[in-house]
């Protein structure tokens, strides 16, 4: 315990010299210049947790509380230009046996939030659709599942979830799946692994291209990112990740790994969770980790006794607990990740994936809810970059892949019709 403390003193006396030296990139003050090159991109994040709330908290977007503490709604993506989010259909695994029943539960509590605000927000499935609801000034409201184990092992239900709207699937969460290997327990003997992706997962890769679903590979080990990537016919993405060169965390990715990415013409989305972002943080993290996660067990299995699945309201408190028992990282460390992946995938390849709402307390300073978002094209602008190469990472990028997915989708079912007419 002793050792722990002194970690954690050591730990905050660094972040603070280094929030001092990051103190200018570090929002209080966002220029004219930066807040006109914000304000005129459309801003795509590719990853909020929201959908939880919604449906465990009865949390409604157009909440204008105050003391919420949440990092989405209404007033803070307008306030932030957040034009497009992709909203986070993640089935906590404790749910065996009723993953897809939870999926559709989610599905349908971001369906309900866009039926109750038209006039603010709107489902979108394609490009066109972002864009028609940025010049309407409406937030496009899109969905990505977090976990491929949400599809049962059935291809037709990947068909069902397209048809309801979901536009990329993450191939695993931290679980390994039966047909796709997790960074998350890559390393523990008692799961059976499938050294990357089984030929099932390579049709689900395959079908996910013809439908015009983006392939995600956040979380997935690392045979199974180059697996995916060499099977896909379409650019790939990363919804919500960050450099393992910054921050020695296996859910990130490393420099080959993001080099293989500007080869696929994909695009890695920088997530904002403190420990995926910035070294000193993770390994006061894990430092905590084993006790974090007994706390978790404990009410896994209390609410398994019960024959109930853990609700997110649980794990969020839980994880805030925790969080507030590590300071937070400066802003800086945020510019970095953005800055070193851009650096060696390309400026084109590059994005934001906040995982807002998914990482409650563990953001780094500055970053408190989407309204902080022009903050970051501060810190890009302070780092010299153009406002054209803002504007791709802020959302072009993401775009781009998105068009380029739809163009595979078009191009697949193009050549089955016409081998099908030529028989």
């Amino acid at each position: 315990m002793i050792d722990l403390r002194i970690y954690l003193a050591l730990f905050s006396f660094v972040t603070a010299v280094a929030f001092a030296q990051g103190a200018k990139s570090n929002a209080a003050n966002v220029t004219p210049r930066a807040r006109q090159i914000h304000n005129s991109a459309i801003v795509v994040d590719t990853h909020a947790d929201t959908p939880q709330r919604f449906l465990d908290e009865n949390f409604d977007i157009g909440n204008t509380d105050p003391k919420d503490n949440g990092h989405v709604s209404l007033d803070k993506a307008r306030a932030g230009n957040l034009g497009a989010e992709f909203f986070s259909i993640w089935v906590e695994p404790s749910f065996k046996g009723q993953y897809a029943h939870r999926a559709l539960d989610l599905i349908d509590s971001v369906y309900e939030q866009a039926a109750r605000h038209p006039d603010r927000m709107m489902m979108a499935y394609t490009v066109d659709d972002i864009e028609r609801a940025h010049k309407q000034k409406k937030l496009a409201s899109l969905l990505g599942i977090e976990g491929g184990h949400a599809i049962e092992n059935d291809i037709r239900l990947l068909r069902d979830f397209y048809r309801l709207g979901v536009r990329y699937m993450t191939l695993t969460w931290s679980n390994t799946n039966e047909w796709a290997d997790s960074s998350g327990d890559i390393n523990d003997a008692k799961v059976e692994h499938h050294n990357g992706l089984t030929d099932f997962g390579k049709q689900v890769v395959l079908e996910m291209n013809r439908l015009g679903m983006m392939v995600d590979i956040s979380h997935v080990a690392d045979k199974t990112f180059y697996d995916a990537v060499s099977t896909s016919h379409a650019p790939v993405i990363a919804s919500h990740s960050c450099a393992r060169a910054l921050s020695d965390h296996p859910r990130n990715m490393t420099d080959d790994m993001l080099r293989a990415m500007t080869k696929n013409g994909g695009v890695v989305q920088v997530n904002f969770y403190s420990a995926f972002v910035d070294e000193n943080y993770r390994k006061a993290a894990a430092a905590l980790e084993k006790d974090r996660d007994a706390a978790i067990a404990k009410f896994v299995e209390e609410h398994k006794a019960q024959g109930k699945p853990v609700p997110y309201a649980e794990y969020d408190r839980v994880q805030r607990e925790w969080a507030a028992k590590i300071p937070r990282p400066p802003f800086k460390s945020l510019i970095d990740q953005i800055d070193h992946i851009a650096k060696v995938a390309g400026v084109d390849h590059v994005g934001l994936g906040s995982d807002f709402d998914g990482v409650s307390g563990a953001t780094p300073e500055g970053i408190d809810s989407a309204a902080d978002l022009p903050k970051i094209t501060q810190g890009l602008v302070d780092r010299g970059y153009s406002a054209g190469d803002i504007h791709k990472i802020l959302g072009g990028n993401t775009l781009h892949v998105f068009r380029e997915v739809e163009r595979v989708s078009r191009q697949m079912q193009a050549e089955k019709t016409n081998a099908a007419a030529s028989k």
